[in-house]
């Protein structure tokens, strides 16, 4: 007898046929195997085996009976097994796109981010792949990757909008779906060399920050299965992660090139004797900020000779980007105030007022410093806006505290400032810092600032040194005393009257010169 689920499933099976004849190999193997001479089986065993009957899975479990023939009871699992297999793809895709993550986030370079994205996609995705991003002038950068190979890059003379999709994509508009894109327009340069015939090709855009960050290709061979819809969205979600790593790439390299602009802007100038008068400064920036710092220096040399060089010395409370802006406006500020620069207190008024006014939240402390040749000797003006004052190292190793104070620049709406007169004979030299150097912390104990009484002791070492030397011992001790401990900017310059003979100027019309 036949059951009715028997007929439907084994339509052969009648009585007197062969077992062999009537099921799939897969069971009439598992048949045989059990029946094999000489083989024990426990009565009690079942040992499942699975296969496919006309499109549906079965799982088969058999049992002995007394007589030795096999009885086999079927199972149709087959939407267990379309869950489980579900189950299992979408576990390796979870794998997969947690690895693409992994992989693109470990770098912020644009170009290995396309790198990796076109090879991932050409392993896991497709038989090739391309990274398409918007066009540099009249070319478009690819890269391209076969399956089991490395990326390659070009640049394309190519109009995106050639190709159905991919116009589209690289700005940011949704997939046209595979279906819709015929193979045989693929135009030459998105077909990798020995890639035969084109049967199916998916395009999406790869979402960035705001705009997209380019094209995702995708190419399989004629004859292979073309995509499903399924295999359309993980694509997306793939293209998703990878335009994210690579938005993020291209934002850091458009940071890092505004920040060395920035750099060039505002690190401090390298400088030198002007009109007789020696100039030397030295600079190191904070270990947590390295690229840019709050404190700065400027020399604005005199535009008629005879008249005094102005320095410029200050430190922007805060660092980073802010403070930054707000040390360049500070420059900018004090270099258009130059006409006025013999009045300090007008300068820094004006100063404060500009910054007052601004949206910024920030302060400044400030000394300037107008310094002239006076014979053999350089008269100088010295003024200091809340920040400390000049040391004046004399030529017998004392160490004098210029007589100047004031309060805060860009703080309250009123600064107030009063301004020293000191005359420098030749060997002798004004020292003008910041605190970074004094409150540097360091020394045998790792917590002890270097202060300003060391720091006078120190200049008090260096009497008849030149500026530069002066510079570099201050420079040296303070890094000495620091290590590799934390510390704030660093900015030191010292102004000094070098031991010279001064020659009238030859024709009475040219500057005049300074013997060595």
């Amino acid at each position: 007898m036949r059951s009715d689920a028997a007929d439907g499933l084994l339509p052969a099976a009648r009585p007197g046929t062969f077992f062999s004849d009537v099921v799939p190999g897969w069971l009439s193997a598992a048949h045989d195997a059990l029946r094999e001479p000489g083989r024990h089986v426990d009565a009690k065993a079942d040992t499942p085996v699975w296969g496919a009957i006309s499109e549906r899975s079965f799982e088969a479990h058999s049992s002995m009976q007394g007589d030795g023939s096999v009885v086999w009871w079927l199972i149709d699992d087959t939407d267990h097994r379309l869950v489980r297999e579900a189950l299992r793809m979408e576990r390796e895709r979870t794998e997969f796109l947690a690895k693409t993550s992994n992989l693109l986030l470990a770098s912020l370079n644009l170009e290995r981010c396309m790198d990796v994205t076109a090879q991932l996609a050409a392993e896991y995705l497709a038989d090739a792949a391309l990274v398409v991003v918007p066009s540099r002038g009249q070319r478009l950068p690819v890269v391209s990757c076969l399956r089991g190979g490395s990326p390659v890059r070009s640049q394309e003379s190519a109009d995106p909008d050639d190709v159905p999709g991919l116009g589209e994509a690289l700005r940011g508009f949704p997939p046209v779906p595979s279906r819709w894109i015929d193979p045989a327009v693929a135009p030459d340069w998105m077909v990798p060399d020995d890639f035969g015939p084109v049967g199916s090709i998916v395009i999406t855009p790869l979402p960035g920050h705001g705009v997209a960050a380019g094209a995702l290709v995708l190419l399989r061979r004629s004859g292979t299965a073309a995509f499903t819809d399924g295999e359309e969205v993980f694509a997306r979600l793939f293209a998703t992660r990878a335009g994210a790593a690579m938005s993020a790439a291209r934002l850091y390299a458009e940071q890092t090139s505004i920040t060395e602009v920035l750099m060039r802007e505002l690190l401090p100038p390298s400088l030198h004797q002007i009109s007789g008068v020696d100039f030397s400064g030295g600079y190191r920036p904070s270990e947590d900020h390295e690229r840019i710092g709050g404190d700065f220096y400027d020399v604005h040399p005199a535009a008629v000779e005879g008249e005094a060089s102005l320095v410029a010395l200050g430190d922007v409370c805060g660092k980073g980007l802010e403070a930054a802006v707000l040390t360049g406006k500070i420059r900018n500020t004090l270099h258009a105030l130059l006409p006025m620069a013999d009045d300090h207190q007008q300068m820094i008024s004006l100063l404060n007022t500009a910054l007052v006014n601004s949206h910024h939240t920030r302060f400044a402390t400030l000394v300037l410093a107008s310094a002239v040749r006076e014979g053999s000797g350089v008269n100088l003006r010295l003024t200091s806006a809340g920040h400390p004052p000049p040391l004046i190292i004399r030529t017998n190793g004392e160490v004098e505290e210029a007589a100047t104070r004031g309060t805060l620049v860009g703080a309250i709406p009123e600064a107030r400032a009063r301004t020293a007169a000191v005359t420098l004979a030749p060997g002798e030299s004004c020292v003008l810092y910041t605190d970074g150097i004094t409150e540097a912390k360091g020394g045998p104990l790792g917590g002890t600032e270097f202060g300003e009484e060391r720091l006078q002791r120190v200049l008090a070492e260096c009497a008849g040194m030149p500026s530069e030397g002066i510079v570099e011992r201050i420079q040296m001790l303070a890094s000495q005393w620091v290590g590799k401990g934390r510390h704030d900017d660093m900015a030191v310059v010292v102004i000094s009257a070098p031991r010279t003979q001064h020659l009238s100027a030859v024709n009475g019309h040219t500057r005049g010169r300074y013997t060595a």
